[in-house]
């Protein structure tokens, strides 16, 4: 099924299996949750409120997809085709989502939740954290590079396992850098 240049506005996908590909949709208020996404493509895509939590991807497509406003609790996009995956975040709650071992250069965090998400092995290079919220977000030999943190909360990134090169940092972010160390900072 190919579907272009529709709009979905609170559609329940329930449970089911999710077959097609999606060009140019709006997906408004729809419910994904435990919905299977596997396989889809969807490639100029806009999801806007959705509930999409614990949607099953593997092997789904994401090409310059946007997501606003939307919860998507415990996605595992290391399961995604990593053909073009590209996507943006805006406003969004991703908690206990996996980015393990994924290459997404220039992804947008924009005050997005990621408590206790996986960014480990993934490559970030280019990212913008601006306004989000990583609590025990975890980054193991990530690469960071020009990453910018200077506006993100709660982050504990270790500079030795993790390539932070040209990264942005806030003078406020600096414990989250330090962390390991144990040390004692003072304004």
């Amino acid at each position: 099924m190919y579907v272009k240049d529709k709009t979905f506005e609170r559609v329940s996908f329930g449970k089911e299996k999710v077959t097609g590909e999606f060009e140019n949709c709006r997906f408004l208020h729809c419910d994904f949750s435990e919905s299977d996404l596997s396989a889809c493509i969807f490639t100029s895509c806009g999801f806007l409120a959705c509930n999409m939590s614990l949607a099953k991807l593997r092997d789904a497509s994401f090409q310059e997809v946007e997501f606003r406003e939307c919860k998507m609790l415990g996605w595992r996009f290391d399961t995604c085709n990593p053909f073009g995956l590209v996507f943006s975040f805006h406003t969004c709650v991703l908690d206990h989502a996996s980015f393990f071992n994924t290459k997404i250069q220039h992804t947008v965090f924009y005050q997005t939740q990621l408590k206790e998400v996986d960014f480990s092995q993934s490559d970030l290079t280019g990212a913008s954290f601006d306004g989000s919220n990583l609590l025990m977000a975890n980054f193991e030999r990530t690469i960071l590079e020009k990453a910018d943190f200077r506006n993100a909360q709660n982050f504990e990134i270790d500079p030795e396992t993790n390539r932070i090169r040209k990264a942005k940092f806030s003078l406020s972010g600096l414990p989250g850098l330090l962390k390991k160390h144990q040390l004692h900072i003072e304004p």
